[in-house]
């Protein structure tokens, strides 16, 4: 029997980004069930946060998460435009926000599916990846196909009942905050929180503990060439 694991995840997280493709190859090398469960960001979450850090935190993260994604060979530039509209010099959120909504109820729509971690990894290195005006033309549209999803399936799905893919959003965040964290990527292993990209490898190591086995893509992998 596959082992499983959750991961709380916000499509305006750089660091969740940068977990994507490490998520992908997990899941791809092992017998292991990615669920996967979208929340809003913590500026959507709590808007005054971004108020109450630090003023060295921010550019920081900027700094480190272009250093790992040099490290990794990921492309890494800030999102144009931000899934989050917030006004970058007072850090006011605005009240209206088009794309963070839609972005997340359409992860919701795509973990509901088989490709829930091919569609976070693809719209990720869409967003964070260079590309300018995302959710222009047909952007979105190659990055659920290349998941193996069509967009306007999921978008018709979503708008045909938008409070069920919120009711679910709201319900993930809630078992978010019994895990035991509040950020993201948090991965959560029978009841034990990994938070942060920098410890995936950590929760492979506690499912390797607790049987988890090579799936034949990762048997072949691991074979002598």
């Amino acid at each position: 029997m596959s082992l499983e694991f959750d991961v709380f995840w916000s499509f305006r997280s750089p660091y969740s980004y940068l977990a994507a493709s490490r998520l992908a190859e997990i899941q791809r090398d092992y017998e292991v069930v990615v669920n996967v469960r979208p929340v809003y960001p913590i500026a959507v979450r709590a808007p005054g946060f971004f108020k109450k850090v630090n003023p060295l935190w921010p550019p920081y993260v900027l700094r480190d998460c272009a250093r790992l994604a040099e490290m990794r060979g990921l492309p890494f530039a800030w999102p144009d435009p931000d899934p989050i509209v917030q006004n970058l010099e007072t850090l006011e959120i605005a009240a209206a926000q088009p794309y963070i909504p839609r972005l997340t109820r359409l992860g919701v729509g795509a973990a509901e599916t088989d490709h829930g971690v091919s569609f976070i990894d693809e719209v990720s290195r869409l967003l964070f990846g260079g590309t300018r005006g995302w959710d222009q033309g047909d952007h979105l549209v190659n990055a659920a196909a290349r998941a193996g999803l069509d967009l306007a399936e999921l978008e018709a799905a979503v708008a045909s009942d938008p409070q069920r893919y919120e009711a679910t959003i709201e319900q993930n965040e809630a078992d978010q905050k019994l895990a035991g964290h509040w950020g993201v990527p948090l991965m959560v292993f029978r009841g034990e929180p990994f938070f942060g990209q920098d410890r995936l490898d950590a929760l492979v190591w506690r499912m390797q503990k607790a049987g988890m086995a090579p799936s034949a893509s990762g048997r072949e992998s691991e074979a002598p060439g």
